[in-house]
């Protein structure tokens, strides 16, 4: 592109700092802020690698506590929430998201009842864990955004999680069960599907028969707790 004719000659061409056309169509999410309300530091890693890839900023908040906290401070374009956290169920947050508006709410689960319950929570769209792929991650959040020129990019390869996320994901739960080897329905609950969550994304069969064990109000949770050390040794 020629340098403007009426542009002073001490000053830079503005066509330096243009992004190029090309960087455009592989960074569809660029400039937008991702809240992850998400306890799983495993699903977490995959959910920053797909922002990454995709030109968008993570912020990862833990609990329902926590999100609140990021959400007094800024306001994020999309926010994914995670269906069962330590401190409550996600449904909650996601119809106060809707009911204040002006940013994407999106619902997530290992559960496969976890679409209709997000959905009927007001939840603008679902994703399953794990994640597809960045396509329809990409996909999904562009499908919510109004106007604008943004089209799905070039896939890069395959988003891989950290396995020390996972090990900390076991390690957490390991501590969560013998801090509390009886415990009530809720905590029971909550555990089973944390461990369903991680067994879907490292397609660990043995650690969903596990989480599925947990769902029995008589079972105990010595077994479960073995094979997690296992799994973490």
């Amino acid at each position: 592109m020629p340098r403007p004719a009426d542009l002073p000659p001490d000053l830079p061409d503005p066509a330096l700092f243009a992004q190029p056309q090309p960087l455009r169509g592989t960074l569809p999410l660029q400039g937008l802020t991702v809240l992850a309300v998400e306890d799983s530091r495993y699903a977490s890693d995959a959910l920053r690698l797909m922002c990454q890839r995709s030109g968008a900023r993570l912020r990862r908040a833990e609990s329902l506590a926590v999100a609140q906290a990021h959400l007094r401070c800024y306001r994020p374009d999309v926010v994914i929430v995670d269906l069962g956290l330590p401190d409550g169920p996600g449904e909650g947050l996601i119809r106060s998201l809707v009911q204040a508006g002006r940013m994407v709410v999106l619902g997530t689960s290992g559960d496969p009842d976890g679409r209709r319950a997000a959905l009927a929570a007001g939840a603008s769209g679902f994703l399953d864990k794990p994640v597809p792929g960045l396509a329809v991650f990409q996909a999904l959040i562009l499908s919510q955004l109004a106007g604008g020129d943004r089209r799905p990019g070039p896939v890069p390869g395959q988003v891989r999680p950290d396995p020390l996320a996972l090990t900390d994901d076991l390690i957490q739960a390991v501590a969560v069960i013998e801090a509390d080897p009886e415990p009530g329905p809720d905590r029971r609950s909550y555990l089973a599907g944390f461990l369903s969550g991680l067994a879907r994304q490292s397609q660990d069969g043995a650690l969903d028969a596990a989480s599925a064990a947990l769902r029995d109000p008589a079972g105990g949770t010595a077994q479960v707790s073995a094979l997690l050390r296992a799994r973490i040794a």
